[in-house]
Parts: structure tokens; sequence; C-alpha cells
């Protein structure tokens, strides 16, 4: 078996022609690992099959007739990474009892920056917090959006879903460091670099079920008869020594919920 990698270096804008190529040299099953490489491939294909990875309901996408029978040549797994905003914000609230005011950053390109802001803010409401959105595509918006906090002050970040931020996890973490802004992601990979705090599906697990349906498909399973699978793995990740960086004392109850803590 040989794989074939391709990557858009978090241009989305690339990935149709990434995916279009995949289909032209004829590969047996495309693993798409996000929901923009979802779309694409779903965009110049109908014939091979395609599993995916995505953090939004893979029908409301259109990427799936239904979870138990996808039908068509989709399916694989669903993070619902883009529907734990409401659980994100009570461990924020729990990590910082006395916030009101958040900072949400959205990147406006991505697919996942409207079902963000509906979730977002109305579960914020809903525990009396003030929610600012701030839109970041680039890595220099990225810069500009920290600027604001000069003047703005939030009481702390809130970095929703996206597989750009994934990859501009090193620059937003040194920059809620700089600007001393509390931040709560949704993957373990930010806690991992010294960011504050994330809580979010198990990838590993969710990566590991796309390899065993891409493994069946192989075998000869249609993608038809494979449901979706919904993540059921979901951690919290704490890093330690970058709290006690803000000065934070974390509750010893949320430490004892926490799947891991970095020291």
């Amino acid at each position: 078996m040989t794989i074939e990698y391709r990557w858009a270096e978090g241009r989305f804008d690339r990935l149709p022609a990434l995916a279009d190529e995949l289909v032209r040299r004829q590969v047996v099953v495309i693993v798409a690992a996000n929901t923009p490489s979802a779309l694409a491939a779903k965009a110049v294909t109908t014939t091979v099959p395609i599993v995916f990875n995505v953090a939004e309901d893979p029908v409301k996408l259109g990427l799936v007739a239904s979870l138990a029978r996808p039908g068509g040549n989709l399916t694989g797994a669903n993070t619902l990474i883009g529907e734990l905003a409401a659980k994100r914000l009570e461990l924020l609230r729990e990590l910082l009892p006395g916030v009101t005011r958040v900072t949400a950053l959205v990147n406006p390109t991505g697919p996942l920056a409207e079902p963000a802001l509906r979730d977002i803010e109305p579960a914020a409401r809903a525990i009396g917090m003030q929610i600012k959105v701030l839109n970041a595509s680039t890595s220099g918006e990225i810069n500009a959006a920290f600027a604001t906090f000069v003047h703005e002050q939030p009481d702390a970040l809130f970095v929703s879903a996206d597989g750009f931020f994934t990859t501009r996890r090193v620059q937003l973490v040194h920059l809620a460091t700089r600007y001393a802004v509390p931040a709560s992601y949704f993957a373990r990979e930010f806690p991992e670099v010294g960011g504050l705090m994330s809580y979010g599906s198990n990838q590993s697990d969710n990566y590991r079920q796309v390899g065993i349906y891409a493994g069946y498909i192989l075998k000869g399973t249609k993608p038809a008869d494979l449901p979706v699978v919904q993540a059921s793995k979901f951690e919290l990740v704490i890093n330690a020594e970058t709290a006690r960086t803000f000065g934070l004392n974390v509750p010893p109850t949320l430490l004892a919920r926490a799947d891991e803590v970095i020291e």
C-alpha cells in the first residue's frame, strides 16, 4: 500500500486542487483530516470513497444523508468540537470565577465560523458572560486581534475550533502569554506548547477510527455501509506551569477532573 500525502499549509483555497489531483491519481480511498478537506474532496468525486474527520455535524454539512446510513461515497468520524462551546465556557468560569468579558477569536473564512458563533454567543449569555468576536484568518490578523487587548483588556480569550488556529498554535499561545490573557483552546496541542487549558475530543482516538474505516474500505466495504462515528472520548488538559505564570490557582476540583495536568 502506498500513501499519498497532501497538505494545504492552512490555506483552504488550495484544497480543491489537491483533492482533484488525488482523484486523477486514481487513489483507492481519500482520508480527509478536517472539515475543509472533506468538503473539497466531496466536490470533486462521487465515486472515490472518502473517510472524513470533521468537527461539525456531517449531515448539516451535506456530507452524508444520515449518521446511521451515510449513503453515497462518504463516511467517517464527527469530533463534536464545534458543539462543546458551552462546556468550554463553563470550565473557563470554573477556572476564573470572576470572568465576565470574553473575547472569542474566530476564523471568518473557515467552515466552522458560522457554527462557532451560533454556539458561543447563546452559551455565554446563559452563564452571564459578554462575548466580543474578533476575526482572524492570517498570521497578521492574529497579531492585530491581540493588539486590541491593550485597550480592551478582556478577562479571557476563547479560541474557536479551526484547523488554521491549530497551525498557528505557537503564535497564539505566545501572544496570550505576552498580553497576559488566560485562554481556552479546543485541542490538547495548545497546552502542550504552553497554552493554559483545552477541552475537546481525543483527536488520536478520532484519527484511529478514521484509519480503521479506511482499512475496511480497502478490504471492500462500501462507505454507505459504515455509520458515522460520534466522538466518545473527551479530554480536559491543563498546563499548571502556565497557570502559575498567570498567577492562577487552579481549583482542586478542576485538577481532579483533568485528564492530564502538564507541569
